[in-house]
């Protein structure tokens, strides 16, 4: 059985899905888009090292920082693991947020082109004359279906696709497929929901304690070690507000607002995204204990 558990970022994801691979005596592969490049640990919310003794994870700390990454190679990474795993147990749990890596769970995409340097080139320096804005404007007219469902304007992705489209003439989106997306019967899908409100104080709580274990310290020492501000990698939430206070365009105070700020309407993202998805099992988180929570999917689980 696979058991899938999302929801938006601060949710409460990480500690249920360690109770329920306790529980289930299983592993657990992150679907989330950052947590599998190594050094970015406080940002991303990363298992810490005594969460990650408790059971065994995957696609944690996994890529270099200068490596790329996409839903699709996770999915690829992800379908190895899960038959490794399922060898060993009845049952494999996936918990993470990031959008498409959950979408290709469910809905696996098709075989991708290979990427082209020159396209990427050509659009790279695009972005630097025109900025990021004027290459998802093109995307909203080549590929209008791909541009609304993206999680965000990101960077990594509108490059992707409009490479895709300078290849094969073909839009990004007609690669994945277009079925209706459901779950197979041996996919369980869970989410954790909150009041709005609720969840914002926790997302602002959240960053004020990545500040207190030493964010900014975190990103000092990327930079040090001569890592670029442009990699795909720290282009994310918690990085990029944190390179610009260092750089001195802001103050701690103004980034740790505009990460709060980003980091809530992400969330806000999310919840829109899943929201679509019907055959998702919501859980109260509000006014449910983790272990009720727990005990609920098992018993979803035993009933098959």
């Amino acid at each position: 059985m696979r058991i899938i558990l999302l929801g938006p970022t601060a949710a409460g994801k990480t500690e249920l899905s360690l109770q329920l691979a306790e529980k289930l005596n299983t592993s657990i592969i992150s679907a989330d888009s950052r947590q599998c490049f190594k050094h970015i640990n406080i940002g991303t919310a990363k298992p810490s090292p005594e969460e990650l003794d408790r059971t065994q994870h995957y696609n944690i700390s996994l890529l270099g920082l200068d490596e790329e990454d996409s839903a699709m190679d996770f999915q690829k990474r992800a379908e190895q693991w899960e038959k490794e795993i399922l060898q060993k147990s009845e049952h494999v749990i996936y918990a993470g947020g990031s959008t498409l890596h959950l979408q290709s769970l469910i809905q696996p995409f098709n075989e991708m082109p290979e990427s082209n340097e020159e396209n990427i080139e050509e659009l790279e320096s695009r972005i630097e004359r025109e900025g990021l804005e004027s290459l998802y404007g093109m995307l909203k007219e080549v590929d209008p279906e791909y541009a609304k469902k993206m999680d965000g304007m990101n960077r990594q992705r509108i490059i992707r696709a409009l490479d895709v489209w300078m290849k094969t003439g073909k839009p990004f989106s007609s690669f994945h497929s277009n079925d209706e997306i459901y779950p197979d019967e041996d996919t369980l899908v869970f989410g954790l929901k909150w009041p709005r409100q609720k969840l914002y104080d926790r997302i602002n709580q959240r960053v004020d304690q990545m500040i207190e274990q030493g964010l900014v310290d975190e990103v000092k020492s990327i930079l040090a070690s001569g890592h670029s501000k442009e990699l795909q990698s720290l282009n994310t939430v918690g990085y990029k507000e944190i390179i610009k206070y260092l750089e001195g365009e802001w103050t701690l105070e103004k980034a740790v607002e505009k990460i709060k700020t980003s980091t809530r309407r992400y969330a806000k993202r999310q919840i829109t995204w899943f929201k679509r998805w019907e055959f998702i099992e919501w859980l109260d988180a509000e006014e449910l204990s983790v272990d009720e929570m727990k005990e609920r999917i098992v018993l979803k689980v035993a009933q098959g």
